[in-house]
């Protein structure tokens, strides 16, 4: 008998649907008005402070939904947004010193849903309002932290070459050699124009040379330095939870983020701001600190105090900075004091065994380093960024070091945490500053929400009449279809990691609407076409959808290499719409060829039917 219904197809349509059914229901409970409050850098927030946050709101007349207490955080769930900004401004009186306390909105899915991953869509700036801002990045001190490596580079070879060197010297724009004499010149020129052909080498007189990046190399290190400043902003708003951002480049040195849901720029900024990153020195053994205090500072040498303000006088020369750190975490020793466990790539393993393999029994400094802005900016216009240093380890070299080590002597668990997150999502390759931010309310986000809604409810509509009016019964079955459609793409979307949902999003799905339908007008008219030669209505059913099968393959098909062309070139507004137009051409081909052909093959199929309503 045509038309019977197969158990796989069945099953297949029922936990399909049912899935993305269950993950799309999130959406329908909404979100919470709340106020996070999160640790500053020498804070801890216990079991104990929790129940002061309820004491401090109930002292104020505040009446919270419920507080809640995980990863780290303390999150105060309230009915309304005027009570969201009276609880805000009170928790800020009370913790702000020392705590992050901003505004965000909490998704209220129940634990049942949570435990089973369920969790609503992600909303895009446009929609859920947030905060934007456009970061500036510190050519200059790339460019001096390249020569800087290129310094140290030249010592070393030049030492494993045999060839003899008076002097090694770095200055603004370039790096300075000179030698003894004039063979040892030649032998250094030939040497190192053959092994670093990103410098381009000049002979001042017999004994000097002077080396500078080509333009091509210094291009390729701007480029970099804003490559991996998007990538590592990334991973530090990830890792924090803050939300999930959109991080572009714009023009030669800028970045824009946005970060949806956030009101209160405090935290984002203090995030974003941190450019930290370690540096590993030797101790300087050979010279008194006390000379170095009193204006007789050795040339090679510098004085850094530590973290109870103590100097310690350190070789200037680096053994190792951050960028070549893999992986951090925090731990305790076997005493039971916080440590930091650290991986390093291969050649920064090198540069490490190399660099302790001499110096076993001697102190190593750990150096961390920020840079802050002044405020001030430079004849050019750019900003003018302060370096602040701080030795917060010096430890006894015992063995030869390779690719994984650790650093002891922190104050505490939560400092070896802090100092851990910052490395693990990476060390900015240059300072970077907030040059503009802007904050998009919760309201005009609603309001784009409601307008949007509003598209896709009248487009639903006119779609739902028109083909319950032209094709009858069967115009039923393509409603309920289309019906599934939107229930299966707002499943898709709140299941996909870092999918977010944003106004051309929502444009993408009110076209989704109507293409969802063309399928089945494909297989209706093949149908009634049937019909008129004179088929029977199950042959006429069965010539229908396999005829029409080849033909809504190829539609749309070419459809989504169009949305995939958009997805790979396009920037945010763009991809956004683009991803929810291939979501909805993958669902409404899945509900149009599977989902209807279940459903009329259990209406019509098996059994003799006389006429069709179509």
């Amino acid at each position: 008998m045509l038309n019977k219904n197969s158990i796989w197809k069945v099953l297949s349509a029922i936990i399909i649907v049912f899935g993305c059914a269950l993950y799309a229901l999130p959406n329908i409970y909404g979100e919470d008005h709340a106020i996070q409050i999160s640790p500053g850098r020498d804070a801890v927030i216990t079991d104990v402070m929790v129940e002061q946050v309820g004491q401090t709101l109930a002292q104020n007349n505040i009446t919270p939904k419920r507080i809640e207490f995980e990863n780290d955080r303390i999150l105060v769930r309230v009915s309304d947004s005027d009570t969201q900004l009276i609880a805000r401004e009170t928790l800020e009186k009370a913790y702000g010193e020392d705590y992050f306390v901003a505004m965000n909105l909490a998704p209220d899915t129940p634990e049942w849903l949570e435990a089973l991953g369920g969790t609503p869509m992600k909303l895009g700036l446009d929609l859920r309002g947030g905060v934007h801002f456009l970061m500036e990045v510190d050519m200059s001190e790339v460019v001096v932290k390249s020569l800087e490596d290129a310094k140290n580079g030249f010592r070393t070879a030049l030492r494993e070459e045999g060839i003899r060197y008076r002097g090694v010297t770095q200055k603004d724009n370039y790096v300075e050699l000179t030698f003894r004499d004039e063979e040892a010149a030649d032998k250094a020129l030939f040497f190192l124009r053959n092994q670093n052909r990103d410098l381009s080498f000049n002979r001042l007189d017999d004994l000097v040379l002077r080396a500078v990046f080509t333009e091509a190399k210094l291009q390729e290190i701007r480029t970099n330095a804003v490559n991996q400043n998007i990538t590592i902003i990334r991973n530090r708003v990830n890792q924090l939870g803050v939300a999930e951002p959109l991080v572009q480049k714009q023009g030669a040195d800028r970045i824009v983020v946005q970060l949806p849901g956030i009101q209160d720029t405090a935290q984002a900024k203090e995030i974003l701001n941190a450019t930290a990153t370690l540096e590993f020195r030797m101790l300087d053994l050979r010279n008194d600190v006390r000379d170095a205090l009193n204006g007789r500072v050795p040339p090679g040498s510098q004085v850094i105090e530590d973290q109870q303000g103590v100097p310690q006088l350190l070789e200037k020369r680096v053994m190792l900075t951050g960028s070549h750190i893999i992986d951090a975490n925090s731990g305790v020793d076997e005493y039971g004091l916080p440590k930091v466990n650290i991986s390093l790539d291969s050649e920064g393993g090198n540069k490490m065994s190399r660099a302790t393999r001499d110096n076993i029994g001697n102190p190593m400094a750990t150096v961390f380093i920020e840079y802050k802005s002044t405020g001030e900016r430079n004849a050019e216009g750019k900003l003018i960024f302060e370096k602040y240093e701080q030795v917060i380890s010096v430890a006894t070299i015992r063995a030869q070091l390779g690719s994984r080590f650790e650093i002891t002597g922190l104050d505490s668990p939560k400092e070896a945490r802090d100092l851990a997150l910052l490395l693990r999502a990476g060390a900015l390759i240059a300072p970077i500053q907030i040059v503009e931010e802007r904050t998009v309310g919760p309201s005009l986000g609603q309001e784009n929400i409601e307008l949007g809604m509003q598209a896709i409810t009248y487009g639903l509509g006119l779609v739902l009449v028109f083909m319950l009016i032209y094709y009858k019964a069967f115009g039923v079955v393509a409603n309920i279809a289309l019906v599934t459609n939107l229930v299966m793409i707002v499943g898709i979307m709140s299941l996909i990691p870092g999918a977010t949902l944003t106004l051309p999003g929502m444009a993408g799905i009110v076209l989704t609407v109507g293409m969802a339908v063309d399928a089945n007008v494909l297989i209706y008219e093949r149908i009634r076409e049937e019909l008129r030669d004179g088929r029977s209505p199950q042959q006429a059913i069965h010539h229908g959808y396999d005829s029409a099968f080849s033909t809504i393959l190829d539609a749309n098909i070419t459809t989504f290499i169009a949305g995939l062309i958009l997805f790979a070139v396009g920037t945010g507004p763009i991809k956004g719409f683009s991803i929810t137009l291939m979501i909805g051409i993958a669902t409404s081909m899945f509900t149009a060829i599977l989902v209807t052909r279940v459903i009329v093959n259990a209406v019509w199929g098996g059994k003799r039917v006389e006429k069709l309503a179509i």
